[in-house]
């Protein structure tokens, strides 16, 4: 059933009338019939019979009556409900995390955020960047803060956030953190510990040496900068870590090395149409984005 004949219907049985009903509705009296007409012919039985000038509703008219109000009174609210769904923003919101950002970039983002939309309950997952990707790609999660693929992802969207430059570090200790400035060649026969080869980061890394013609085989790797800067702050090896995470008794290496640089940001689905709790969210992490841009 059409809700515009619903509508017809109920005002000609309201008003007793198919002029009186097509000044309530703005139509013309006989595009009242015709819209009545459709109705009875979809359910097959006639609703209204007209009497002189007066309207009256039949048996089959008098049950469908209450029962189109109570339709017509659904899709209001129904619309109502879409409508203000347009502006409100609660609900539940999926995201994706690596560790690394979720540590040292989103605590005062999801602070800012869950303070200003209390309504919304975050569903939060842990994942390395490129497990992140695929969660968003496969639409298991709307959004996720992750470092970008420096090759891109032609099927996802990104919002780059934060530029996080990449430094070549060592434990003080370590023979290496005084001799320079060290070329490529020098630090491939060190054997570092670095980021996965399957990581983004790990990536960043490698294609550097490549671009130079140097194999590079690391000592050990693994996905965790954290665990990264624990092994080479007790010797193991050099590495490659975000200048953020620098401390003592890791120091940085003098390098002939070509500057390194990762980016960090968000990363969507444009086939899928963004939640008002993800939309919300975008908007505060560019608060909190890097003021010069990416």
């Amino acid at each position: 059933m059409q809700w515009n004949d619903l509508q017809a219907f109920i005002a000609v049985a309201d008003l007793g009338s198919f002029s009186r009903a097509g000044e309530r509705l703005h139509l013309t009296q006989p595009a009242v019939s015709k819209r009545v007409q459709a109705l009875e012919n979809q359910l097959g039985a006639k609703l209204l019979d007209r009497i002189g000038k007066r309207v009256y509703l039949t048996d089959a008219g008098r049950l469908l009556k209450p029962r189109a109000e109570d339709l017509i009174r659904a899709m209001q609210d129904t619309q109502r409900m879409v409508q203000d769904m347009e502006t409100r923003v609660s609900g539940v919101l999926s995201l994706a995390t690596s560790h690394h950002v979720g540590l040292h970039r989103l605590a005062p983002v999801l602070r800012t955020y869950t303070q200003r939309f209390p309504e919304v309950n975050l569903d939060i997952r842990f994942e390395d960047s490129e497990d992140a990707h695929d969660l968003v790609r496969r639409a298991e999660t709307e959004i996720a803060v992750v470092t970008l693929n420096p090759r891109g992802d032609s099927d996802l969207y990104y919002e780059p956030l934060w530029d996080d430059p990449l430094c070549f570090v060592v434990s003080k200790n370590h023979e290496l953190a005084t001799r320079g400035p060290l070329t490529l060649q020098d630090l491939a026969a060190a054997r570092p510990v670095l980021p996965g080869l399957g990581t983004f980061t790990g990536r960043i890394v490698v294609d550097a040496f490549s671009a130079a013609g140097i194999p590079l085989t690391p000592n050990l790797a693994t996905n965790y900068l954290e665990t990264i800067a624990m092994l080479v702050s007790i010797g193991l090896g050099w590495s490659v870590l975000p200048s953020s995470m620098i401390k003592p008794p890791l120091v940085i290496l003098d390098t002939e090395a070509p500057p390194l640089r990762r980016s960090l940001g968000c990363v969507t689905n444009p086939r899928r149409t963004l939640s008002n709790a993800a939309r919300a969210l975008c908007e505060v992490l560019q608060a909190y984005a890097d003021p010069e841009g990416t």
